[in-house]
């Protein structure tokens, strides 16, 4: 059997195929149970972060196991084989261990160095007890990554090259302020009581919030939350916890929401959103700059609007211009970059007052004897008047009347209301990214965000770790696998002890207790001797690379029952199963 993960992540697939694949808790139970139900598959795992989806199993073929795998993913997360197949990477054996290794050190994250991943991997494992899919390979995998991933943070400073999801959602919605500047005094509303949640709330709470309000489809597990917030010495927060419904009322309090929930749908609509940014307790958003339009050019048109004169230049306009002209002079004179001459100013106009303008320009470039910097040629002007008068006379109207300075894309308001998403699939209408006065991060902003974010010289050092305890973990399955056989090989040797010293107690019935023993201990101590180097040996061959092998011989040379060794094989996953459990416990 040989290990196989396939899956999907943030490095393979855009954020609305993760959204879309992602894996409901009862969704992953039956992923387990049809996978170990599948022929090539003994055991399986599934992974499921913000980020990434995985499904580990030990299979006995490679590329049946690929495809059933791939298969089994697909029918579960709901996304088509066909759309989901290239976004799809597989890991086997040693490449296999090593991504997870990798994944467990946070150098797979999508923000380097991030801790949080561990305790993912630990429920991972959990469920995976529990739903009775892990065995030997897959309870010392997992439980081998942990231990990797905590050497790697306590051995390095691979904690210096990134942060937990949450504070870098954060960090982004600071906007390169401090947080603990930026969140000081605010409101702030967590929605959900999980993992991910406990961790933002706890973050807020920390960064200096005046209040964190927990909503949470269960009560009690949000108030449990906001009471370890409060009784929390480190920091001096109110805390309370609300059901759901009352999450609208919430947002016209709240200055940062933070949600992350197991929902299927959205938690957060865009009009939702916008309902309490109308209705906050604190008064609505500013409200935006009127948008002017752009220049809308009539049929016909032959050139773009004039050019804004510079800071500086004087209007061009001169003393007794206004005789005869049909503009209203007052109303724009002191406009900058106003032209009389130009399209900007007859813009609008209809197709007599165009004419009578046009025949006020041709006057007025005998009358005039010269021009102020920056003002528009008079001969051009006038050709221009007379095209779009030609224009007018066919459209009617010039499309409409509007200023000559350049338009300005309106200014977006500081926001009222910072919202981390960090949910998968999105708990938050992506739509809320273009309400004024909002302000969304999401997991689609972090991967952007977090695409350019410096790496630490400690992550080549996690690296070397990770090689390490790669080959370390080959070396020790490589040896367990033959442990059943030695095992075997021993418990046949105590057989053929037990049975010889019988047959010696039917041919001596006059052996009192005291040399019975001594003869007893005797062969043991012979048969023992005989079988130590050769097991010893055995057991650091198979260790080596291309040492499986070893077992094999080992079967053939001492004719050994396999199923004898199968069901030595069976106690001992069922006792490492066991064990890993108890671990989880302490």
């Amino acid at each position: 059997m040989s290990l196989l993960v396939v899956g999907l992540s943030h490095r393979s697939a855009p954020v609305s195929v993760l959204e879309r694949a992602a894996l409901s808790a009862d969704a992953q139970s039956k992923l387990l149970q049809d996978t170990v139900a599948a022929e090539p598959a003994a055991e399986a795992a599934v992974l499921a972060t913000c980020n990434r989806i995985e499904l580990y199993a030990d299979v006995d073929k490679f590329h049946a196991g690929v495809a059933e795998l791939s298969t089994l993913l697909a029918q579960h997360s709901g996304v088509g084989l066909e759309e989901l197949t290239p976004h799809l990477y597989v890991h086997y054996e040693d490449r296999a261990v090593h991504h997870l290794f990798s994944v467990a050190c946070g150098l797979d994250s999508m923000v380097v160095g991030e801790g949080q991943i561990l305790g993912q991997i630990k429920d991972s494992l959990a469920v995976s007890q529990e739903q009775h899919t892990a065995g030997r390979l897959l309870n010392d995998l997992f439980q081998q990554s942990l231990r990797v991933g905590k050497r790697a943070h306590s051995e390095t400073g691979i904690d210096r090259a990134g942060q937990s999801l949450v504070t870098f959602g954060l960090e982004q919605l600071a906007d390169g302020t401090p947080v603990e500047t930026w969140a000081s005094g605010r409101r702030a509303l967590v929605i959900g009581a999980g993992s991910m949640s406990s961790l933002a709330a706890a973050t807020l709470a920390r960064a200096g919030v005046s209040e964190v309000v927990v909503a949470n489809r269960t009560l009690e597990r949000a108030r449990r939350l906001a009471q370890i917030l409060t009784e929390d010495d480190g920091t001096d927060v109110a805390a309370r916890a609300v059901p759901m419904e009352t999450v609208p009322d919430e947002l016209t309090r709240a200055d940062v929401v933070v949600s992350c929930t197991g929902a299927t749908g959205l938690v957060l609509t865009a009009q939702a959103v916008a309902e309490a940014l109308e209705g906050r307790v604190d008064g609505p958003p500013a409200p935006l700059a009127p948008v002017v339009p752009a220049p809308l050019a009539g049929a016909g048109s032959v050139r773009a609007a004039e050019a804004p004169a510079e800071a500086g230049d004087e209007l061009p306009l001169t003393s007794g211009a206004e005789d005869g002209c049909p503009l209203d002079l007052s109303a724009v004179q002191g406009t900058a970059g106003f032209s009389v001459l130009g399209e900007a100013a007859v813009a609008g106009m209809g197709a007599a007052e165009l004419e009578q303008h046009a025949a006020w320009v041709d006057k007025g470039d005998k009358e005039r004897s010269g021009r102020p910097a920056g003002g528009a040629d008079p001969e051009a002007e006038a050709e221009l008047i007379t095209a779009l008068a030609a224009t007018a006379a066919t459209a009617g109207r010039i499309p409409e009347r509007r200023r000559p300075e350049p338009v300005l894309p309106a200014p977006r308001p500081a926001p009222v209301l910072s919202i981390l998403d960090l949910a998968m699939p999105r708990d938050v209408d992506a739509a809320v990214h273009r309400l004024p006065g909002a302000r969304l991060v999401d997991i689609e902003s972090l991967a952007e965000a977090s695409a350019d974010a410096p790496m630490a010289a400690d992550v080549d050092q996690v690296r070397r770790i990770v090689s390490d305890e790669v080959t370390a973990f080959d070396a020790a399955q490589r040896a367990a696998h033959i442990t059943p056989t030695v095992v075997a090989l021993r418990t046949m040797a105590a057989d053929v002890v037990a049975n010889e010293i019988s047959r010696l107690e039917g041919r001596l019935p006059e052996l009192d207790d005291k040399h019975r023993a001594e003869i007893t201990q005797t062969v043991r101590r012979v048969v023992d001797k005989l079988l130590h180097a050769p097991t010893v040996r055995v057991k650091q061959l198979a260790a080596e690379p291309g040492g499986a092998g070893y077992a094999d011989a080992l079967r053939t040379l001492f004719d050994l029952d396999p199923e004898t060794v199968a069901s030595v094989s069976r106690a001992a996953d069922t006792e490492n199963t066991e064990n890993a459990k108890n671990r989880g416990r302490a």
